[in-house]
């Protein structure tokens, strides 16, 4: 009976973002012809596809370095790197993002510093994200005629982005004082004993918003990483709709990043698809070459995730099994956790 109830707990955990991916994927296909999809994938050029894996070697790399940044200068390359590619892949096989909480747990055993402080590193990073991807739209839309709506949706998203940040910075830099206040409001119990140092090392997480050169040198390299990601999107843009403005690839890649931070099934399937086709339908080209151009995109996305995130999990020792039954049950916890760590 107990695993049965496990099983529609399983079920309903899949179904939110499975049903957000199905109506993503039906929107796609209902507005294109299966001939003109054909005809878009024999226009598609090896060149393309090498130039691809080089931005996304890059990517990955650069991407790295940003959290190495964030973390603090005690972590390697390697370290950042690998718990990056952790990450990224567990994010494209398991249900809501359950790749940030694997990567915090090993790179905050790696190092020392404990899946807390690690997991709020990531929230800083996530934070960063948004708030370039909010940037890019805002600053396309004067270039687009009739988008007027958008603007506000990302005004607001960049403004609630700031007030986060701000007020992770205002509990940073007053760590006693908040957590002074918890002990007061709290009853003196397991759980509190429990809780506290967890909220404490998430405190200590944020200490990067109140170090203005970390902070600053963080934001350097996840503006470096947005520029690759750019690239990126530029060289796609410009091959869908030749000669195709340096703009239009800067306002496509703000509607991926957006789009894909959408709940939905893993590697955000379907709905990667919508939101480059819905971009790039939005600047004038052509629906059934857009979406040939999406799924190659999101298959070479996928295949670099696995390369990198399978070589950080055998360097860990796990085997994906492990992985797949630790982070991917529906009773992720801590003991979950402690379970994986004394198997290693």
């Amino acid at each position: 009976m107990k695993a049965k109830k496990s099983g529609w707990k399983q079920v309903l955990r899949w179904l939110p973002g499975i049903i957000i991916s199905a109506i993503a994927i039906y929107a796609v296909l209902k507005f294109i012809k299966v001939d003109d999809l054909k005809n878009a994938f024999n226009t598609v050029k090896p060149g393309f596809i090498l130039l691809v894996c080089g931005t996304s070697i890059i990517g990955y790399m650069v991407r790295g370095k940003v959290w190495q940044v964030i973390l603090g200068k005690d972590v390697t390359f390697k370290q950042s790197f690998f718990g990056v590619s952790e990450g990224y892949f567990l994010n494209n096989v398991l249900p809501f993002r359950a790749g940030e909480l694997a990567r915090s747990f090993f790179v905050g055993r790696s190092t020392g510093k404990g899946t807390f402080y690690v997991l709020s590193t990531i929230i800083i990073e996530r934070a960063f994200d948004l708030a370039f991807a909010a940037t890019y739209v805002i600053i396309t839309l004067p270039f687009l005629l009739g988008m007027d709506w958008i603007k506000p949706i990302a005004t607001i998203a960049l403004i609630l982005v700031f007030a986060a940040l701000f007020i992770l910075f205002l509990v940073a830099r007053n760590k006693e004082k908040v957590l002074g206040w918890l002990n007061k409001i709290t009853k003196p119990n397991k759980v509190v004993r429990f809780i506290l140092p967890r909220i404490e090392n998430i405190i200590d997480g944020f200490a990067l918003l109140a170090n203005p050169s970390q902070f600053f040198l963080s934001l350097l390299w996840v503006g470096i990483n947005w520029v690759v990601w750019t690239a990126t999107y530029c060289l796609a843009v410009s091959t869908v709709i030749p000669g195709a403005p340096i703009w239009w690839g800067i306002f496509l890649t703000g509607v991926m990043a957006l789009g894909v931070a959408i709940p939905s099934a893993p590697s955000a399937l379907g709905v990667y698809e919508a939101s480059f086709v819905a971009a790039i339908a939005i600047l004038g080209g052509q629906t059934g070459t857009a979406l040939a151009y999406a799924i190659i995109l999101h298959l070479l996305a996928f295949s670099f995730s696995a390369i990198f995130g399978i070589w950080a999990l055998v360097r860990e020792g796990l085997g994906f099994s492990k992985i797949l039954s630790t982070f991917g049950s529906s009773e992720v916890n801590t003991e979950a956790i402690g379970d994986l760590k004394e198997e290693i």
